[in-house]
């Protein structure tokens, strides 16, 4: 599903225009990636959970030369899906 199908869905399901779906779905994206910009972890129970995680420092590979390379410490962003979305998918 892209953005396009993600927008009618919301759009049908919440009995809004597509134009209001748009705008909620953009916020929503905006406000979790602000939280997480400042360190925060966002939690919504029955969902899941978007947190930062820390990569160390590591060397790796470059696959067309075989040279060792550092790559650098880095922040990555995560989802950490809940125990009822792991069911609700699997049933």
């Amino acid at each position: 599903m892209n953005k396009t199908e993600l927008v009618d869905k919301v759009a049908s399901s919440a009995g809004m225009t597509k134009v209001d779906a748009e705008a909620a779905i953009n916020a929503f994206a905006a406000t979790i990636t602000d939280a997480l910009k400042e360190g925060d972890k966002v939690v919504l129970k029955g969902f899941g959970t978007f947190e930062v995680r820390e990569r160390s420092e590591r060397v790796g590979r470059n696959p067309q030369t075989g040279e060792s390379v550092v790559i650098p410490a880095s922040k990555t962003p995560a989802f950490n899906a809940s125990t009822v979305l792991k069911k609700t998918v699997n049933e």
